[in-house]
C-alpha cells in the first residue's frame, strides 16, 4: 500500500471514528497498519491507533503503539516524528499511572526540542508533566508544568489545549482545597468549547462538565454537581469512552455520600472500580476505596472503613501518590 491509498484509508478510518464507528475504524487503520509500505503514513496511523485505546481505556494497547511509534521515528531518523512518538509513550504511562516514567519521557521530550513542529507538542509535553507530578502530590512542579503548558496554550493560540489545560487546573485545585478556583477553571473551559469548540471532539465539553461537577459536589452545590455529572455521563456513553464513564461514576457515588444516601453510593463505587481495574487506572481506585471508607464512616464501621483506607493506601503508596495522607484521622478512630 503507497502514501496516497495509505492518506486515503487513514481518512476513511478517522470519518468512521468521528460517527462513532469505533469497531469499523479500528479495523481499517489495522489493515494498513499490516499494508503499508509508508513509514510517514505508518506513524500516522499509529496515532490513530494510540487516540482510540487511550479513549477506549486500553492503555496497555496504547503503550504498545507508542513504542512502535517510536520506532517508526528512529528508522525514519526523523526529530519531530521522535519527539511526538516519546509525548505519546508519556501519555500512556500517564494513563497507566506509572508517573515517575511520565516525567522521565517528558523530560526526554523537552531535551530533543529543536524545530517548529516540535515546539509546538511543548505545550501537551508540560500538561502530561504537570498530570504525573499531580499524581506524585508535588503539587508546587504540577502548577508550574501547567502554567507553562498555559503559556504555550496562549502563545500558539491554541484553544483545545488551553481547555485541557484548565480542566487539569480545576484538578488541582480540588486536591489543594481551594474549590473556588477548582470551579473557575473548568467553567472557563466550558467557555471556550462554548466560543471555539463547534467542531471539536464532544469529550472536551464531557471533560469541563466533569471537572465542574466535581467542583460543585466539593461545594456542596449537589444539584449543580448532579446536572453536570449526568450532561457527562451522557457524552462518555456515546462515544464509548470508558476512562470518562469511571469517574463519572465515582462522583455519582461521591454525591450520593454527601447526601448521606450510601446504599445508592456504594453500587456505583462498585461499577467505577469495576471500570477502573479494568483499564488500570490505579489512582482512580485508590479514591473509590476512599469513598467507600468514608461510606463506612457514616454507617460507624470503623473496621470496614480502616480496611478501605488501608486498601487506598496500598495503591497509592505503589504509585507515590499521598492522597491518603489527609484520611489518617480515620486509623485513629
Amino acid at each position: 500500500m503507497g502514501q496516497d491509498q495509505t492518506k486515503q484509508q487513514i481518512e476513511k478510518g478517522l470519518k468512521l471514528y468521528q460517527s462513532n464507528q469505533t469497531d469499523k475504524a479500528l479495523h481499517v487503520w489495522t489493515k494498513v497498519l499490516e499494508k503499508t509500505s509508508d513509514p510517514g503514513g505508518k506513524f500516522r496511523v499509529l496515532g490513530c491507533l494510540i487516540t482510540a485505546h487511550s479513549e477506549m481505556g486500553k492503555y496497555k494497547d496504547m503503550l504498545k503503539y507508542a513504542l512502535e511509534q517510536i520506532d517508526t521515528a528512529r528508522e525514519m531518523e526523523d526529530p519531530d516524528y521522535l519527539t511526538e512518538g516519546y509525548l505519546n509513550l508519556a501519555r500512556s504511562n500517564e494513563k497507566l499511572c506509572d508517573f515517575q516514567k511520565t516525567v522521565s519521557y517528558c523530560q526526554t521530550c523537552l531535551n530533543m526540542q529543536g524545530t517548529t513542529v516540535s515546539l509546538q507538542l511543548n505545550g501537551q509535553v508540560c500538561l502530561s508533566m504537570g498530570n504525573a507530578y499531580l499524581g506524585l502530590s508535588v503539587f508546587q512542579k504540577a502548577l508550574e508544568s501547567y502554567e507553562k503548558a498555559l503559556r504555550y496554550a496562549h502563545n500558539n493560540d491554541d484553544k483545545m489545549l488551553e481547555c485541557r489545560v484548565c480542566c487539569s487546573l480545576g484538578n488541582i485545585y480540588v486536591q489543594l482545597k481551594d474549590y473556588e478556583k477548582a470551579l473557575f477553571f473548568p467553567c472557563k473551559a466550558a467557555e471556550l468549547v462554548n466560543d471555539y469548540g463547534k467542531s471539536w471532539s464532544l469529550k472536551y465539553r464531557a471533560m469541563s462538565q466533569f471537572h465542574m461537577s466535581v467542583a460543585y459536589r466539593k461545594l456542596e452545590r449537589l444539584p449543580d454537581a448532579m446536572g453536570c455529572c449526568e450532561e457527562s455521563m451522557k457524552i462518555a456513553l456515546q462515544h464509548g469512552d470508558r476512562p470518562l464513564q469511571a469517574l463519572c461514576l465515582l462522583n455519582f457515588a461521591d454525591i450520593h455520600r454527601c447526601r448521606h444516601d450510601v446504599n445508592k453510593a456504594f453500587p456505583r463505587y462498585e461499577s467505577a472500580l469495576g471500570i477502573m481495574t479494568e483499564i488500570g487506572n490505579r489512582l482512580g481506585q485508590a479514591h473509590v476505596y476512599l469513598g467507600v471508607a468514608k461510606c463506612w464512616l457514616l454507617q460507624k464501621e470503623y473496621d470496614k472503613s480502616l480496611e478501605s483506607l488501608e486498601r487506598a493506601q496500598e495503591l497509592a503508596d505503589g504509585m507515590g501518590n499521598k492522597v491518603t495522607e489527609a484520611y489518617e484521622k480515620i486509623r485513629k478512630i
